[in-house]
């Protein structure tokens, strides 16, 4: 080719640096088909790096650009974070496998560069392939599935109780194991929060339990259907009027984790959070001994937002 470059060149003189450019081997069709596939391979991947990167997500409560879920700080969140990762490869393995597959057929299989189609109906190969390696890739799935499932169904042999009940629009909690003694647990208006308060997260009182017990959770409502969720403890459980569900959390690391209704519940259903204090035994029961005292006549304030929304007599 170099030859014929150099012919082109003394055939034509002045010419020739033209010439070398009309000589010049074109890159196919096929070529740049492939470039074009291993540029959107190369920026997938760029994708996902930076999606990995920014996927950072904190602990207790929402970040900024999260991607991710929160941390885990317990066994439960744990498992499902473990879950997720597992889902996400299997996923990314399956795009990235069909994405292979087109750029073949894109290069290969063209008009162009297959001009004569093959007319090949069956392949017994492939079709038991495309039958058996799903069925199995579902059976992969299934099985970390059910355990997790479990896992979050079966409440342990509980430290203590507590018991949630939903209202329009904020929370009350109560320690049946503790005294029996309740509160009800209110949105921190933004005029009103403290430094280092989130917003629309923070509450007057937060419900307090210790570190590595094993917390049961009895949750019901008063009107409507509410749901009662802790991103951090992998816990998220409905709470229906005349009906109470069970769940449980065991938390493994001190700090404070934020919630919110998860059930479309009606005006101010963004203004409804939940806080969760875990601290060590020894501050339990100081706080323990605390709000026995301060709740122990104390009647539960009408909320503003009930009170707001109550029609004028």
């Amino acid at each position: 080719m170099h030859g014929n470059h150099g012919l082109c060149a003394r055939a034509f003189g002045r010419q020739g640096r033209h010439v070398r450019r009309l000589c010049r081997p074109r890159r196919g069709p096929k070529m740049m088909s492939l470039r074009r596939a291993g540029a959107l391979a190369v920026a997938a991947s760029c994708w996902m790096g930076l999606s990995l990167a920014a996927a950072h997500a904190g602990l207790g409560q929402p970040s900024d650009w999260q991607m991710n879920l929160q941390q885990a700080a317990t066994p439960v969140m744990e498992s499902i974070r473990s879950f997720n990762t597992f889902l996400l490869v299997i996923i990314s393995s399956i795009v990235l496998f069909v994405l292979v597959l087109l750029a073949i057929c894109i290069v290969r299989f063209n008009e162009k560069a297959n001009p004569v189609p093959s007319k090949t109906t069956h392949n017994t190969l492939l079709e038991v392939a495309w039958t058996v390696v799903p069925v199995m890739i579902l059976v992969a799935i299934a099985i970390p599935s059910f355990r997790l499932l479990h896992l979050e169904l079966h409440t342990p042999e509980p430290d203590m109780t507590v018991k949630v009940t939903g209202h329009q629009w904020y929370w009350s909690y109560e320690y049946p194991d503790n005294g029996g003694f309740g509160f009800d647990s209110l949105m921190v208006a933004e005029k009103d929060l403290k430094p280092g308060q989130p917003r629309l997260l923070a509450v007057d009182n937060e419900v307090v339990v210790p570190v590595n017990k094993v917390v049961r959770i009895h949750v019901t409502s008063a009107d409507v259907i509410h749901s009662f969720a802790v991103p951090s403890f992998g816990v998220k459980i409905d709470a229906i009027p005349g009906r109470l569900n069970e769940s449980w959390f065991k938390a493994t690391k001190e700090g404070v984790y934020y919630g919110q209704c998860s059930e479309l519940c009606g005006r101010d259903h963004a203004f409804m959070p939940l806080a969760v204090r875990v601290v060590s035994q020894q501050d339990f029961d100081a706080w323990l001994a605390q709000a026995k005292q301060k709740f122990a006549d104390t009647q539960a304030p009408v909320p503003t937002q009930v009170a707001d929304a109550a029609p004028a007599r």
